[in-house]
């Protein structure tokens, strides 16, 4: 049973206790005994969407086992002082409006109890008043928002087995680890595996550094578990990790490694500033500001076509080219230890297969407060990312493309795109919220 299985299992769930009417509370749960009478009622005062609500809840007692229940709604969490609806929408503000944990909780604390920036959206309904209305006590936390999301966490590593079970995998991946700092001053990282074709995201792990191929190897054991079949791979692109492309040599031979171009320049750049430092050396002050702006016009030019090259010819006379210039000869020599793995994505075997890391997927969860440090440990912070990615493959794009960013799929979510679209099932569903 895959995740998107899962998720409507759960509403079915709900939409079964919805049915029940009070005829159906006379079968005792227990033992299926339908010799009940009612045993009075309680009251419960959680917190709504709309404030303080005060329930009676209607209990039952069986004669044959002497067992005790009460009646059930969809909308009251189990032993909790909120609703459901409010429990969903603290974590989707965490999810989906990657905010913090304490911004959150003031956020919902403010509209359900009418109290904090609830007065600073309805500033005129005050002037209208001529007082404040008497504020009502919520206190909920930001612990208390963790607390549900680790709750959700949870359920999202139970679910981790079969996952992604009959779901296409196109085969050409993308990997990318994530570092963050814990309470303690511990450091680990997040490792990530994507599939380029759909955006599907495989549940991640977190481990204490990524120079072992053993820390990778639990990243792809963790994915063959969730359905991905290890036979399938055909390329990843990754940044130059060499405990990654350790356990590639001897765990996934068949396996070829495109690099990523984003990490490359990064020390392409720093190459080319100590190159021209030292071809500037003894000129004055203008001249050398002249001759530094020409050279690094004439480098950039060279990298960017062997970097963009369409084909494997284009990039061998921008080599060459590139060897042949003043300051380029160090530079070409180390690109052409790299020219297979930086190439990698023109072969026809490899379609689908981008020159980039999945760098932009850890965008979207740092924009959440200190990419990790508020969850403290690493068992929390795993839990957290198992979430997120079942949010990330939930999620459909935008249908509207921006200035300097276009969706390959809008208004799709990888799910969809991988031929398992959700309908109006949501990634709350998946995780039992």
């Amino acid at each position: 049973m895959n995740i998107v299985e899962r998720a409507g299992q759960f509403v079915q769930g709900l939409k079964k206790i919805m049915r029940l009417r009070a005829e159906g509370w006379k079968q005792c749960p227990r033992c299926g005994s339908y010799h009940t009478i009612r045993h009075g009622t309680y009251a419960r005062h959680p917190w709504g969407i709309r404030g303080r609500l005060t329930i009676r809840v209607q209990r039952h007692k069986c004669h044959q086992c002497q067992h005790t229940y009460a009646e059930q709604t969809i909308w009251l969490a189990p032993r909790s002082w909120y609703t459901r609806a409010v429990h969903r929408m603290a974590i989707d503000g965490w999810m989906h409006g990657r905010s913090s944990l304490r911004r959150v909780a003031e956020f919902v604390r403010s509209m359900i109890g009418r109290q904090e920036r609830w007065w600073i959206w309805h500033s005129l309904l005050e002037e209208e008043l001529g007082e404040k209305a008497e504020e009502k006590s919520c206190y909920l936390s930001a612990s208390t928002v963790q607390r549900w999301l680790d709750r959700a966490g949870n359920v999202a590593q139970a679910s981790i087995a079969g996952q992604l079970r009959g779901i296409r995998c196109a085969g050409e991946m993308g990997t990318d680890g994530l570092w963050a700092r814990l309470r303690g001053g511990v450091k680990r990282v997040g490792l990530l595996l994507v599939d380029y074709t759909s955006g599907l995201v495989h549940p991640p792990v977190v481990v204490e550094d990524e120079a072992q191929a053993s820390h990778w190897g639990q990243l792809f054991q963790r994915a063959q578990a969730a359905g991905l079949w290890l036979a399938d791979l055909n390329g990843i692109t990754s940044d130059g990790s060499q405990g990654l492309l350790s356990y590639l040599r001897t765990e996934l031979s068949g396996v070829h490694q495109q690099r990523c171009v984003w990490h490359v320049w990064r020390s392409v750049s720093r190459q080319v500033r100590q190159q021209i430092k030292m071809a500037v050396q003894g000129l004055d002050d203008q001249a050398a500001k002249e001759r530094r702006r020409q050279l690094r016009r004439e480098l950039s030019g060279m990298l960017h076509a062997f970097f963009d090259a369409t084909s494997y010819e284009c990039a061998e006379e921008a080599l060459a080219e590139l060897a042949a210039h003043i300051c380029g000869q160090a530079l070409a020599t180390g690109l052409e230890k790299l020219q297979d793995a930086l190439l990698m994505h023109l072969m026809q075997n490899h379609t689908g297969l981008t020159r980039v890391g999945p760098e932009w997927y850890w965008r979207d969860f740092r924009q959440r407060l200190s990419g990790g440090r508020n969850h403290g440990s690493q068992q929390r912070l795993e839990r957290a990312l198992l979430s997120w990615a079942i949010y990330r493959n939930f999620t459909p794009a935008q249908r509207r493309s921006e200035q300097k960013r276009h969706y390959r799929h809008p208004g799709q979510s990888p799910l969809e795109v991988a031929g398992a679209p959700p309908g109006s099932l949501s990634y709350l569903d998946a995780l039992g919220v």
